[in-house]
């Protein structure tokens, strides 16, 4: 791995709730966490899966095996006209903030496709330039998300150079596909994105073993959001009204290259989340296990990643 620039990065973990089904206002709350996050030092700044312009648990659409309905239709062309067009105004302004703050901004949206009507889970990372500097979609929504957002394709593992490091990232259930950890790894990841919207238990098991088997940090965002941030005016008031109170309860936190926490993670609030990252800590890790280097055996294990 390339030598270091900096030895300490100043991240902030941003666990929040959109403001549902509205991109402008999600925009603006994003750009607002952002300034607070510059404000108290962060160099870093990472949001969750999809935050704009909202994850839409616990909604069907309308889909059933075999049939759709008129009323999911409208929900969801809702979601599509308030879904993020790369590059767009959205980007624009969510580059113009990060280029104020001096930071790296990471955050998840759902990306509507400028040419065709599908939608990606996608996630987007920002240099302190304002540049949009990576776009990973991801590689294949799980269950029930495969209704509303298409496979990811193009530019599968983007990573981004920055003073600390390699850094680059998987987007919640990505983070189970053994492959997929393995092309992030082979391109000297030292701090791993994994923005989700998963608040069980054994989700921070996965995260301890990314973090050993990877021997990087990872940052593990989540959203909170409760049953009131969903629109009054939804064709789907029972699907809602079957929610529990507190929908996702967050979790959020970092795991450093050994698997121990760096902080405790955060549960159901909203709240932005600090941490300083000793970056020494990922090249010493990796002196007796270092997954794509000494202790890979490339004469009988190869990896073909489709990576353009």
């Amino acid at each position: 791995m390339k030598d270091i620039e900096k030895d300490i990065c100043r991240i902030a973990l941003v666990q929040a709730g959109p403001v549902m089904f509205d991109k402008a206002a999600t925009t603006a709350n994003a750009i607002r966490a952002v300034e607070e996050a510059a404000g108290n030092g962060a160099e870093l700044i990472v949001f969750p899966e999809s935050y704009i312009p909202c994850y839409p648990y616990g909604m069907t659409f309308g889909f059933t095996v075999g049939a759709r309905t008129q009323a999911g239709r409208e929900d969801w062309k809702r979601y599509y006209d308030n879904s993020v067009v790369v590059p767009g105004s959205e980007t624009e302004l969510l580059g113009e903030a990060a280029k104020k703050a001096h930071a790296y901004v990471s955050i998840g949206i759902t990306e509507r496709d400028e040419v065709n009507a599908t939608l990606y889970c996608t996630n987007l990372i920002f240099t302190p330039d304002g540049t949009l500097a990576a776009k990973h979609r991801k590689l294949k929504p799980t269950g029930a998300e495969r209704m509303i957002w298409g496979d990811g394709y193009e530019g599968s593992f983007p990573v981004v150079e920055t003073p600390w490091g390699v850094m680059g990232s998987l987007i919640c259930w990505e983070n189970y596909m053994p492959l997929a950890r393995a092309a992030l790894y082979a391109k000297g990841t030292s701090i791993y994105l994994a923005p989700n919207t998963n608040d069980n238990p054994e989700w921070q098991d996965t995260i301890k073993h990314i973090a050993i088997e990877g021997h990087c940090y990872v940052v593990n965002v989540d959203q909170y959001i409760t049953k009131q941030m969903y629109p009054g005016d939804l064709q789907c008031p029972q699907e809602i009204a079957a929610l529990r109170d507190e929908v996702c309860i967050g979790g959020s936190c970092v795991v450093d290259p050994y698997g121990h926490y760096v902080d405790e993670p955060v549960w159901n609030r909203e709240a932005i989340i600090y941490a300083d990252l000793d970056m020494n800590a990922v090249p010493m890790s990796r002196m007796e296990f270092d997954g794509v280097g000494h202790y890979s055996r490339p004469d009988v294990l190869k990896l073909s990643v489709q990576d353009n």
